[in-house]
């Protein structure tokens, strides 16, 4: 199928939007509710699944045509595990701290259903390029997600972002108190709950 960049375009917003792996899919929800209680975490998780979707995508598309079907899930999990891989001793190198908080998570992206998903789904039945952006497109949608579950988290867990603490003590002295809820599990499932009926809703509407 000859490329065109008004395909190209629309399989990036679809994955973006239109079918948002997390609030509309419903996929990566573990990731979802372990690293969104620091917005930092989220965002590195976020950027890392993004890397990994895209290029597993992109080099999986590219041999295509030469994989044999009978072993084609051996190929897509040896190509995303020697990613997760690479991005996990990057993290290691460069920002071990949070490398330590996200824990086993980022080793965990080589079963993510996204990622798989869009390998055996997309990346084989369409060109490297469209492949490429999208995987990006679910990435980014991911990572959006994960950055605002984590904000709306971190800001009422804690009352703090990135870290600092951005609620005066003031509001504390009239009597304000953190929502404990919001660093637990239940806090992030009532978060993307909300984040499914919000994009449904306008969806319908538009």
């Amino acid at each position: 199928m000859k490329w065109t960049a008004t395909k190209t375009f629309k399989a990036f917003s679809v994955a973006l939007w239109d079918n948002n792996p997390i609030s509309k899919q419903i996929l990566g929800i573990c990731s979802a509710l372990a690293v969104t209680v620091q917005l930092k975490t989220a965002i590195v998780m976020g950027l890392s699944l993004t890397f990994v979707v895209s290029f597993s995508s992109l080099i999986i598309s590219s041999m295509r045509n030469f994989i044999p079907r009978n072993i084609r899930i051996i190929v897509e999990l040896a190509v995303i595990a020697t990613l997760v891989i690479l991005i996990d001793q990057i993290l290691q190198a460069f920002l071990y701290n949070i490398s330590k908080q996200l824990s086993v998570f980022v080793g965990l992206i080589i079963t993510n259903c996204i990622v798989m998903g869009r390998a055996e789904t997309y990346a084989l039945a369409n060109p490297p390029l469209r492949s490429f952006v999208d995987g990006i497109g679910n990435g980014l949608g991911y990572a959006l997600i994960l950055t605002s579950v984590a904000f709306i988290r971190e800001l009422l867990g804690a009352g703090k972002l990135f870290g600092f603490a951005v609620i005066p003590p003031f509001f504390y002295d009239l009597g304000y108190a953190n929502m404990g809820i919001m660093v637990l599990a239940p806090g992030a499932f009532i978060i993307i709950g909300l984040f499914a009926w919000l994009q449904n809703t306008v969806s319908k509407k538009t």
